[in-house]
C-alpha cells in the first residue's frame, strides 16, 4: 500500500484495507467535509478504485449509512455498494462513484442544468412512491430542535438578545398544519444537493446519492427544499419553479398546499443551516462557512414571505433589525 500524499492516514487503516483485498492499492485522501468522516481513495494499479470512508467512533457510527444505503439499494435507488465494512472501527468500503459531482459538473457544464436537475427530482419522486424506511420520524420536537440553532447559535454572535419562547412558539403555530399533513411521511434523506449527488456512467439522470446517513420519515417537501435551496450553490428561481412544476407533475399533492409546505421547510431548513454555519464558525473553527450564510439568509426571507409562514415572520420582524436582515444575516466575527 502506498500513500499519494503526505498526510496522515487514521490507525486501522492499512490493516482494514489488506483484509478487504485492498492491500496492493495507493490510497489518495480526499478532501472533508463539515463532520469528522474522512475519504480515501483507492487506486489499484489496474486502475480499478474503490472508495474508503472513515467514520470514526466515538464522533461518528457509519451504521446508518450502511443501514440506508441497504434501505436504497433495495429500493431502486443508488446508493453505493458496499465492498467491505468494519462498523464498530468506523471503516467502509465503498463503489467509487468516481468525481462527477453534480456541482462541479454545472459549474464547467451549465447547458445540463435542466437535465441534471431533472434528474435528482426524478430520485424524489421514486421516493415518494414507497413508504418510510424504518427510521424514527422527522416530527415536530425535531423541527423545532432544528430551527432552535438559530437562536442558540446566531442570534449571539450576531449580538443580539431574542424572544427565545416566542421563537419557539410561532414555529410550532406555523408547523402545525404540516405535520397534521404529513402522517407517515417518506424517506427523507436530509441533505439532499448538488454535492451529494454524483453523474454515473449511464448519462445526465444515471445519479448516484451521498451522505445519506441521517435519513428519516417526513415531508416529501424537505428534501426538494435541500435541493432547489441550495446553501451552496446558487439556483434560480425559474430553475426552482420550474423543478417544482416537474415534481407536482409527477406526484397527487395539491400544488397550494405543497407549496405552503415547501415554503415552511425551506424556512425551517435556512433557519437551521444558518445557525449551523455559525456553531461550525465557533465551535469547530471553520469560518469558511460563514461566508455561505448570506445566500441562505436571502433564500429564508423568500421563505418568509409565504402566508403559511405569517406567525416566525412577525417574530423576525419583532427581533431582528432590518438593517441585518437586509444585509443578508449581517456580519458575524469569525
Amino acid at each position: 500500500m502506498t500513500t499519494a500524499t503526505t498526510t496522515t492516514l487514521p490507525e486501522g487503516l492499512e490493516s482494514f484495507v489488506t483484509s478487504a483485498g485492498w492491500g496492493d492499492a495507493a490510497v489518495e485522501p480526499l478532501p472533508g467535509d463539515a463532520s469528522f468522516r474522512r475519504y480515501f481513495r483507492l487506486r489499484r494499479a489496474s486502475g480499478e478504485t474503490a472508495m474508503l470512508m472513515h467514520a470514526p467512533p466515538p464522533h461518528e457510527d457509519p451504521a446508518p449509512f450502511l443501514a440506508v444505503a441497504t434501505w436504497l439499494g433495495e429500493h431502486g435507488l443508488r446508493a453505493p455498494a458496499v465492498l467491505a465494512q468494519q462498523a464498530g472501527e468506523g471503516w467502509v468500503l465503498l463503489e467509487d462513484f468516481g468525481n462527477d459531482r453534480v456541482r462541479d459538473w454545472l459549474d464547467e457544464h451549465p447547458a445540463d442544468e435542466r437535465a441534471v436537475y431533472e434528474g435528482a427530482v426524478d430520485a424524489l419522486v421514486a421516493l415518494t412512491k414507497l413508504s418510510a424506511g424504518p427510521w424514527a420520524p422527522y416530527d415536530g420536537s425535531v423541527y423545532l430542535r432544528e430551527v432552535r440553532l438559530l437562536t442558540e447559535w446566531y442570534a449571539p454572535a450576531a449580538g443580539l438578545v431574542v424572544d427565545e419562547a416566542g421563537y419557539d412558539a410561532a414555529w410550532q403555530a406555523a408547523l402545525a398544519p404540516l405535520l397534521a399533513r404529513q402522517g407517515d411521511g417518506i424517506t427523507v434523506l436530509r441533505d439532499y444537493h448538488a454535492e451529494n449527488i454524483m453523474l454515473l456512467a449511464g448519462g445526465l439522470k444515471d445519479q448516484g446519492l451521498l451522505d445519506f446517513q441521517d435519513a428519516l420519515a417526513g415531508h416529501p417537501a424537505y428534501d426538494l427544499v435541500s435541493l432547489l435551496q441550495d446553501a451552496r450553490r446558487d439556483v434560480a428561481p425559474a430553475l426552482e419553479a420550474a423543478m417544482l412544476d416537474y415534481f407536482l407533475a409527477a406526484t397527487p399533492y395539491d400544488r397550494d398546499t405543497f407549496l405552503a409546505d415547501y415554503a415552511l421547510l425551506g424556512a425551517q431548513r435556512n433557519a437551521k443551516i444558518v445557525g449551523i454555519f455559525v456553531r461550525l464558525c465557533k465551535r469547530d473553527g471553520k469560518a469558511r462557512y460563514l461566508d455561505l450564510i448570506p445566500r441562505v439568509w436571502a433564500l429564508m426571507e423568500r421563505d418568509l414571505r409565504h402566508p403559511a409562514l405569517a406567525p416566525v415572520a412577525a417574530w423576525f420582524d419583532a427581533n431582528i433589525p432590518a438593517g441585518i436582515r437586509a444585509a443578508g444575516g449581517g456580519k458575524i466575527a469569525a
